[in-house]
């Protein structure tokens, strides 16, 4: 379960918000004790590109040993 304000993991492309599986974002909302999670995503600006509702299966919490990664974004 995550709480608000976790960075998480996206565990699958969004090709509708030009997301990739592995892009980072934050947990700004917990509905249902964890049902779901409004997540927010931004670019290194700090622009926001999307800000949605996904499941638990949807994001996973950034394992021990894994390593930031930058790549550009073009929104769809």
């Amino acid at each position: 379960m995550f709480a608000e304000l976790d960075t998480i993991i996206l565990t699958h492309d969004i090709a509708e918000y030009a997301l990739k599986e592995g892009d980072m974002g934050a947990v700004v909302t917990v509905y249902n004790s964890g049902e779901a999670y409004e997540v927010e995503f931004v670019t290194a600006e700090g622009k926001t590109v999307a800000l949605l509702t996904l499941t638990p299966s949807d994001i996973r919490s950034m394992a021990r040993g894994e390593i930031l990664h930058v790549r550009g974004f073009a929104s769809a």
